[in-house]
């Protein structure tokens, strides 16, 4: 979406960038140079790249343009060409994404809003101090928040529970107000303001707003933010196609007021934008080409009140986040009475029984109980440190969109690629054993991709049940007719009915055993690949699965997203040719949520209506349809949702009365505990002389949905 001249600055920017770094080598390599020119060839060569920045940022806000959808859409589908983009801009068809104004230009009339009526969050009780030991499964891959690795199980610690965001959907009143939008706090903004007929929101960022580095945000940090998220070299798609699909505008006022202007007026519009994070432009002053490599192992400034100092990654052992003693929000209404620990220390743990066993000796503070081994066998109520007082336990029910628990299928894998085969291993897949056996009937079996929508999500489509005939009768049709002595079917070929079935829960794998010998009875093998979270993840993220065992762990927006994860041009580079057809040469794509490789025209369309609509019952009528399509693709078995959050404690840390809020997925997931160290050295007094306490063995059902 560049014009010639900004194509031409982009070459410009790589040769810079290219140069550099030869520059460097080069120096590398020398023998003769002192230090004193060796520091000098380093700042030139700094100097460079942050000129390179600069001219690349500068010739994108000259260049690039804001794109109706229908457009941006022909392009991703290969039915418009960029030249014929080009064309256009060059008529002034369309308008420049990046704008500068002043504040006399702020529309007259908009309503101020800033969240202040809505309820505290948290307990006054709260005392700052202390450390909370937790664990990770594996090592983070990297600390960058976009591109390859960035999306693991590390993301939460520095990203997602961690930064404040403009402002955040309040997790208690999940009412809806009269302009469609659910109730937001504030975070970084100080106030909002909509307009619908323009689908613009505006944004007054606080001026005491500061990076943990000390630095002021400023709406230049979201103009470099969206210029950053635009950019291939990132190596994340999903950002590159998010920010420029659902945005059409920018517009600086002052330093701390701007607007951004999306295609459609959709349900909760607010929330779109008061959902994001900027990116500290100060930061990123050397970003180019090499941003992977470069900014691999460097901690990104954030809003919020932990940081990541150099000497507390320990490479492959431990990572510890301490607390910013100079957080600008640390005494601000709803967010005072959070985040209380002084130090987070994470030790790699890899395995989940040795994580239990860390837990029980005191070297971890919380343990989550979701397992029905662990809440019923090896840490009941009747267990000494749950009976003495020493460990509490907590189950508590929350309202949230589902997890996507279930199967994966690759459909552009071998014999996956044929309906007959997919809608077979849906009933041969026995997810009411699991939860009956191994889940002892606490969860429950997951009815389509979108449960926990409220009325976006179907309300009749149900999974397809375990029945051994219909499997058989699906994968006859596939032509596997006969079994071989180990009773696996068998087609004329010779070739097995067996897959891969791969996941990085390794907590969970005995519900793939119970998997495995239940789908046997169908002549179907499944070979079970238990591989760490991250391995995991990788794996299918390069789309190298056949069948794969996941979730992705959904926010709690209004309404679900089905783009990112069906979308077909997220699952292959050209899926289409010019008339429609599938294109031949088609390349799978990685680092996209198409873990089934899904492409569906039909479903395309609907996706596609389904972005573009601003109407409930329209959107509603798409989302059904849309789950319907799924449900026949038969690319995804639905298996099991977890109706609450079940943990275990020990006495030292405190929760609020109330425990926790209504939206909260995990124990600490908004961090409303704190530490009493002085309660923790009694506690370890009171185990070696005997003392006792009252159990404490607690069930909040305030929240249960019946």
């Amino acid at each position: 979406m560049f014009s010639s001249q900004s194509t031409s600055e982009a070459v410009r920017f790589l040769k810079i960038c290219a140069l550099t770094l030869l520059a460097a080598a080069v120096a590398g390599c020398g023998g003769g140079e002192t230090a004193s020119e060796t520091d000098a060839a380093d700042a030139a060569g700094r100097e460079e790249r942050q000129a390179a920045m600069r001219a690349h940022m500068q010739a994108h806000f000259d260049s690039f343009h804001a794109l109706p959808p229908a457009v941006t859409e022909g392009l991703e589908r290969g039915e418009i060409t960029q030249a014929e983009v080009n064309e256009r801009i060059a008529t002034g068809e369309f308008e420049k994404f990046f704008q500068f104004r002043t504040p006399a230009d702020l529309p007259e009339g908009l309503v101020w809003e800033d969240g202040s009526d809505l309820p505290e969050i948290g307990s006054p009780e709260a005392k700052k101090g202390g450390t909370l030991y937790g664990s990770l499964a594996d090592f983070p891959r990297t600390l960058r928040l976009f591109g390859p690795d960035a999306n693991g199980s590390f993301r939460p610690w520095i990203l997602d529970d961690t930064r404040m965001w403009f402002g955040r959907r309040h997790p208690n009143d999940t009412s809806i107000d009269a302009n469609g939008n659910f109730r937001y706090l504030p975070g970084i903004a100080k106030a909002w303001a909509m307009d619908r007929e323009n689908r613009t929101v505006y944004v007054k960022i606080d001026p005491e707003a500061r990076f943990s580095d000390g630095e002021p945000i400023t709406s230049d940090d979201m103009m470099f933010s969206l210029y950053f998220w635009h950019q291939d070299f990132i190596q994340a798609p999903w950002s590159n196609n998010f920010f420029k699909r659902n945005f059409t505008n920018i517009t600086r006022y002052d330093d701390h007021t701007f607007s951004l202007t999306l295609p459609e007026a959709k349900p909760n519009m607010i929330g779109r934008v008061l959902e994001l994070e900027p990116l500290p432009e100060h930061f990123f002053a050397e970003l180019g080409e090499d941003y992977v490599q470069r900014y691999q192992w460097e901690f990104v400034p954030t809003s919020g009140p932990y940081v990541l100092e150099p000497e507390n990654l320990k490479k492959g052992r431990s990572v510890t986040l301490t607390r910013n003693p100079d957080w600008w929000a640390k005494d601000k209404k709803f967010w005072r009475y959070r985040y209380n620990p002084d130090r987070i220390h994470l030790t790699v743990i890899r395995d989940t029984a040795k994580t239990f066993e860390a837990f029980r000796k005191g070297e971890l503070s919380m343990f989550g109980l979701a397992l029905p081994e662990y809440f019923y066998e090896k840490l009941p109520a009747t267990d000494p440190l749950v009976a003495d007082g020493y460990v509490h336990r907590a189950v508590f029910y929350n309202q949230i969109p589902r997890p996507t628990y279930g199967l994966w299928i690759n459909s552009d894998r071998p014999y996956l690629n044929n309906r007959d085969v997919r809608v077979g291993i849906n009933y041969a897949s026995n997810w009411d054993k699991v939860i009956a056996e191994y889940f002892r009937g606490d969860y429950l079996r997951m009815r389509t991709t979108a449960d926990g929508y409220g009325e976006f999500t179907h309300p009749t489509l149900r999974a397809r049940p375990f029945d051994v005939e219909r499997a058989l009768e699906h994968f006859a049709k596939a032509g596997f007719t006969e079994r071989d002595t180990d009773g696996v079917l068998m087609n004329a070929a010779g070739d097995r009915l067996s897959f891969t079935l791969s996941t990085g829960y390794e907590n969970l794998k005995d519900t793939l055993t119970i998997l495995r010998e239940e789908a046997l009875k169908a002549g179907l093998e499944f070979r079970l690949e238990v591989l760490d979270g991250t391995a995991s993840w990788k794996k299918v993220q390069e789309k190298q699965h056949d069948i794969h065992f996941s979730a992705f762990n959904v926010g709690p927006e209004m309404y679900p997203r089905y783009w990112e994860t069906y979308h077909s041009v997220n699952a292959y580079d050209v899926p289409w040719l010019p008339d429609g057809s599938p294109n031949p040469d088609r390349k799978l794509k990685a680092q996209t949520n198409n873990l089934q490789s899904i492409a569906n025209p039909e479903l395309d369309r609907r996706i596609e209506a389904y972005r573009a609509s601003d109407d409930v019952d329209e959107m509603k009528r798409l989302a059904f349809e849309m789950e319907e399509i799924l449900y026949e693709d038969g690319s995804f078995v639905p298996g099991f949702v977890i109706p609450f959050m079940r943990g275990a404690y020990w006495r030292w840390v405190k929760f609020p009365e109330d425990f926790n809020v209504k939206l909260a997925r995990s124990l600490g997931e908004y961090f409303l505990y704190w530490i009493e160290d002085d309660v923790r050295e009694e506690t370890m007094n009171s185990r070696r002389s005997g003392e006792t306490y009252p159990a404490v063995d607690a069930v909040y059902d305030q929240y249960r949905e019946e």
